[in-house]
């Protein structure tokens, strides 16, 4: 398995726990618009990624990993907003934000390292 591979495996961990997460999500308008909104984000990353690895150019894959790495910082913010509103115990996103984090950095130090090879 590739490192890509390992990287894609991860974001699609991340997506099905996400989806996994917003279904324990209160019924109420917060709890519903939330998740929306977390499951769009917290879901594309890896559909982005896989984009990426199959990029037409240098430049096209710089601006699809942009764009994975946009849509888990939005998702950081959500788990963050969710967290603090309380509407899941912070327990039991810690890890998930965690694991964002680490994603994060991994899809920066990418862009970073095509960038300085270029």
């Amino acid at each position: 398995m590739s490192k890509g591979d390992d990287i894609e495996e991860r974001l699609v961990d991340f997506a099905v726990r996400i989806v996994r997460l917003c279904t324990h999500l209160p019924r109420s308008q917060a709890g519903q618009h939330l998740g929306g909104q977390l499951l769009r984000s917290g879901t594309s990353p890896a559909a982005h990624y896989a984009e990426a690895r199959g990029a037409e150019s240098t430049k096209d894959f710089i601006h699809k990993l942009r764009i994975c790495l946009k849509e888990l910082n939005e998702s950081r913010v959500w788990l963050t907003i969710i967290s603090r509103s309380e509407l899941l115990a912070a327990d039991r996103l810690q890890d998930m934000q965690q694991e964002c984090d680490q994603l994060c950095r991994i899809i920066n130090a990418s862009i970073r390292t095509v960038l300085t090879k270029k």
